[in-house]
């Protein structure tokens, strides 16, 4: 379990640096057009950029991985709303967030054996 989680964390970590935050540093065209499209000004686009990768690296590291879980997911609430605003296609823009953010959250409850007995214990709290 502890192994799927970490290579699970593997992937996305590398997902979120390579295909997200680096376009934001580079200034590639995608990011540009990609933050137009749901209407935000392309002068955020290198801060969010530092933002998504020193929360990715907060998620990344054990010690700190439950507070990065919390802060990307925060983030990709940003993205959800953002998305919904400017009326991107619900499946393939919108809800991608909450893909990702479901995927860290079961990334970090399979590699953090203290989260997941924290977990279990608050849903499977006996009366």
């Amino acid at each position: 379990m502890k192994k799927t989680g970490w290579i699970l964390t593997a992937l996305l970590v590398l997902f979120l640096l390579v295909a997200s935050a680096a376009p934001k540093f580079a200034g590639a065209q995608a990011a540009v057009d990609s933050l137009t499209a749901i209407g935000w000004p392309t002068t955020h686009l290198f801060w969010l950029g530092v933002l998504e990768l020193a929360l990715t690296l907060l998620f990344a590291l054990p010690r700190t991985g439950p507070i990065g879980a919390v802060l990307l997911t925060g983030l990709l609430g940003g993205t959800v709303a953002s998305h919904l605003r400017a009326n991107s296609p619900l499946a393939s823009h919108t809800l991608f967030g909450v893909y990702l953010g479901v995927l860290i959250w079961v990334a970090l409850y399979l590699r953090d054996a203290a989260f997941r007995s924290y977990v279990n214990s608050v849903i499977f709290r006996r009366a």
